[in-house]
């Protein structure tokens, strides 16, 4: 009897006869099985791709994304979806396990070092095997379990198939690829045909995981390594998008940080082309849960790990009217592009203003399933079923804590939001910021100097809850010539 089999069975509350020698399922028994079945969870992750490079947040972006805006329109468009940190490790370790990156001390990309007039502090380099992933919840609930793309939470023993995937082909534990043609070098990943395209074969690898799991619940979740450096992307496309931006008024040089140049247009025809391949992977797997009459039984989300880089590195694509980007705690960094479709939960093309994080992913998914909750394991997630289905969630803060001096320019700092305010506390010098979000979405206008009440309410509550979390914090650094 199969694994499958074994697992519907004890959800079945009608049609099963027991018969001695073998278990048999009569035609109400098959009827309750189809019945019983919990839903398929298809999460597909970007990496690096900005709030404002998809056209369902920016109809006038560069950028061509028919099936994520068709997505979009399927379900429900978080309009203030966070990460959970503005670089990639951290995020990804708050969706396995809903929990803050300060909380598991995995505070910075895996392989992140630098140092500035403080000493950041020291880091869990992966994802510890005593997290109890998403992956292992769902596994241990039937579902099979398959892992495609970008893990970067650890290699080795910390790698996807030791945190509950079945499959894992992409995942060895490098935060980006070679080469987004094949060969790839990748230990997990063989390599194609000359000219394979990365994103192309991890769409084909996650399709073939589908199919072969159509009649049990699976857990697909896709974790793309585009569009994160380095800038490669299909001949075709790049000749089209030339011709594109050839259009456009170039417009460079604009500062949109202090001190720091940064993109002030969307025109760069690489990033724009591994875009569309992006979207396009979208697109086949809609396509293929269609034909397989699997997408009315199917959970599909969309998110990325961090917000586009847009200020050093390239600076491959613009997040304005947002300030900042990738490495950045300003809304550039961290909001993202954020969509949950759930057949028959929620309503097509709804729109959720309610601030919303990546730890909330795990519990979410639960609720959808139909699983019991686990807060011990996802405690600084909330379900987000009552929103999905048009309701409200008490109001709550949301938090953010990167003791580390990013590659993009950013240094130390936390930051924590309620309601529309937004705090950020630099940490060098203890300075703080503090926007309205409703009134000033480009966190141009700094209010602390003109509410210093609300300013040091959020400070405080920020501070009391690093202290509930046992965030590390950073230290003066003797070897700066800052400090001396």
């Amino acid at each position: 009897m199969s694994h499958y089999l074994t697992n519907m069975l004890a959800r079945l509350r009608t049609g099963v006869r027991i018969v001695a020698g073998g278990l048999l399922l009569g035609c109400m028994g098959l009827q309750a099985q189809a019945a019983a079945r919990r839903p398929n969870v298809v999460f597909i992750l970007a990496d690096d791709l900005g709030y404002m490079d998809i056209g369902a947040n920016n109809q006038q972006t560069f950028y061509e994304t028919p099936n994520i805006n068709r997505l979009a329109a399927q379900g429900t468009r978080f309009t203030d979806g966070y990460a959970a940190c503005p670089v990639c490790s951290p995020t990804r370790a708050s969706i396995m396990t809903g929990k803050y990156p300060a909380r598991l001390h995995l505070t910075n990309y895996i392989g992140g070092s630098k140092a500035g007039k403080l000493k950041p502090p020291p880091f869990v380099g992966h994802l510890a095997l005593e997290e109890v992933t998403i992956a292992e919840t769902l596994k241990e609930a039937g579902y099979a379990t398959g892992f495609f793309g970008k893990w970067h939470l650890g290699g080795g023993e910390s790698q996807p198939e030791h945190q509950g995937f079945d499959v894992n082909l992409g995942g060895d534990g490098s935060g980006f690829p070679p080469s987004y043609f094949s060969p790839y070098k990748n230990s997990t990943l063989s390599d194609g045909p000359d000219g394979e395209y990365l994103t192309d074969r991890l769409t084909d690898e996650a399709l073939k995981f589908i199919e072969s799991h159509k009649d049990e619940p699976f857990l697909v979740y896709l974790s793309h390594y585009a569009v994160h450096n380095p800038q490669q992307a299909k001949a075709h496309l790049i000749e089209k998008y030339t011709a594109k931006a050839a259009r456009l008024p170039h417009l460079a040089g604009k500062e949109v940080l202090p001190g720091k140049l940064g993109r002030q247009v969307q025109n760069q025809p690489v990033y724009a082309a591994m875009v569309e391949s992006l979207d396009e992977s979208v697109g086949r797997i809609a396509k293929r849960l269609a034909e397989l009459k699997l997408d009315q039984n199917t959970i599909v989300m969309f998110m990325s790990d961090n917000g586009g880089l847009s200020t050093s590195e390239g600076s491959p694509t613009s997040n304005l009217p947002l300030l900042g980007g990738k490495g950045w705690l300003y809304e550039g960094g961290i909001r993202e592009p954020m969509i949950i479709k759930a057949p028959g939960v929620t309503k097509p093309g709804t729109l959720c203003h309610t601030p919303v994080i990546s730890n909330d992913f795990y519990p979410t998914i639960l609720e959808l399933a139909g699983l019991p909750l686990r807060p011990k394991q996802h405690v600084d997630g909330v379900g987000l079923l009552p929103l999905l289905k048009g309701a409200a969630l008490p109001q709550r803060p949301l938090f953010w804590h990167y003791p580390h001096y990013s590659n993009q320019g950013c240094e130390p700092c936390g930051a924590v939001r309620l309601g529309d305010m937004k705090l950020i506390e630099w940490y060098e010098d203890d300075r703080v910021e503090l926007y309205n979000l409703k009134n000033d979405l480009g966190e141009n206008n700094d209010l602390a100097a003109k509410m210093p009440d609300k300013a040091a309410e959020l400070r405080k509550m920020l501070h009391d809850w690093r202290k509930a979390v046992d965030a590390t914090m950073p230290i003066p650094n003797p070897k700066d010539v800052s400090n001396k």
